[in-house]
């Protein structure tokens, strides 16, 4: 599963149950993330063991695209037998502040620090 678009790209790697999310998202409103909704819900469907979220090449995401990885988190949360990996950048400004929110929404939720 993958989405690609001028400026952004979203990959599942279904053999390491990982989304790589790369470069800028601002995208408009709700309906504009709707394909990325549609492949995190696949990906939380499908209940793997784990899921690792690669965020350390996603530059930029707008309030929309943190309310979309929010409600992404609960419900992989609600699941609860799926394990939970965000992997972030501490050089990337917008990621440690919102990415440690993340892990308020899902306790268990680890939280990887590339530097």
């Amino acid at each position: 599963m993958n989405i690609k678009s001028e400026g952004y790209s979203i990959c599942y790697e279904a053999a390491t149950t990982t989304i790589i999310c790369q470069g800028t998202l601002r995208l408009n409103g709700m309906d504009g993330y709707k394909p990325i909704v549609e492949l995190l819900n696949d990906v939380a469907d499908q209940q793997p063991s784990i899921i690792t979220l690669n965020l350390r090449q996603l530059e930029f995401l707008n309030s929309s695209g943190i309310n979309v990885m929010s409600k992404f988190v609960i419900s992989v949360r609600q699941k609860k037998n799926i394990e939970m990996v965000v992997q972030g950048s501490k050089n990337i400004p917008w990621q440690s502040k919102s990415l440690k929110n993340l892990q308020r929404l899902m306790p268990a939720l680890k939280l990887e620090w590339e530097a």
